[in-house]
């Protein structure tokens, strides 16, 4: 009958009842939910066993074979790799231990000249390793620092919680260092099958790839003014040698880019 109403003890329809997903997808669900994420150091170790290794390996690959060149041992090479551990400190001391009558002090003052960088470095990653850890712990991790390594650390650690940060990087360093003293090995034995324009070439893998991380943060004012500095005071380098130029160029287009960023947060 038109108009009437349903009787009061009538049950109201209820909502059907959301699908319930396949046995599997929960067996799944539960399964990714009890697995722990791979601990810190694991995932810093597999991250730099990538394009990170690749630039690393191509690069000390060439400085082996130089060092073969030059009539040093591979043990030379290994020392210098595993010491010094910074291209340019390393060629530095190639080159005056390639000449005659060589003294050893003024051929390490000159290395440690051109990896002075590393201070400077080790300055600004200190903080994100982590303030609470043992200072011990944090001192362990200075010698690893180098170009890719402390490139990979400062895009990846602000992301990362306090407590895995420091064991990432160690897993990320200690897996650099070694891909670094393997492909130095390599480069020595590989000597004769690798002419010198493509060990010239290879040389400039790592850098090459260390440009290319900047060139992906030119978004942020503090990598562009260093970028901008260092191109800017790059004529030094050529000017003052290769064991003083480095330092005196980073020196200079370092302070000039802090002190322009300075001026322009005040303006700001």
């Amino acid at each position: 009958m038109r108009g009437a109403r349903p009787s009061p003890t009538t049950p109201a329809a209820r909502p059907a009842a959301p699908p319930r997903p396949p046995a599997d997808l929960r067996r799944a669900a539960r399964h990714h939910a009890a697995v722990p994420p791979p601990p810190p150091f694991r995932t810093g170790l597999v991250e730099a066993l990538g394009a990170p290794a690749l630039a690393m390996g191509a690069t000390f690959l060439a400085f082996g074979a130089a060092v073969a060149e030059a009539g040093l041992s591979p043990a030379w090479a290994l020392l210098s790799t595993g010491a010094v551990y910074g291209m340019a400190g390393q060629l530095v001391l190639l080159q005056a231990a390639g000449l005659p009558g060589a003294a050893a002090l003024p051929a390490v003052v000159a290395a440690t000249a051109a990896n002075a960088r590393f201070l400077p470095m080790s300055v600004a990653i200190a903080p994100l390793l982590g303030p609470r850890r043992p200072l011990w712990r944090r001192l362990a991790a200075l010698p690893f620092i180098a170009i890719t390594p402390w490139a990979a650390a400062m895009r990846r650690l602000p992301g990362l919680e306090e407590s895995a940060r420091l064991p990432w990087f160690l897993g990320f360093a200690l897996a650099s260092w070694c891909v670094a003293m393997a492909a130095t090995a390599a480069g020595h034995l590989a000597a004769p099958a690798l002419p010198a324009p493509l060990r010239a070439a290879l040389l400039f893998a790592n850098p090459l790839y260390f440009a290319l991380l900047l060139a992906a943060d030119l978004g942020r004012p503090g990598v562009r003014g260093a970028v901008i500095g260092g191109a800017l005071a790059a004529p030094l380098a050529l000017w003052l040698g290769p064991a003083w130029g480095l330092l005196a160029a980073g020196l200079v287009g370092g302070t000039g880019a802090f002190w322009l960023g300075r001026r322009t947060g005040r303006r700001a």
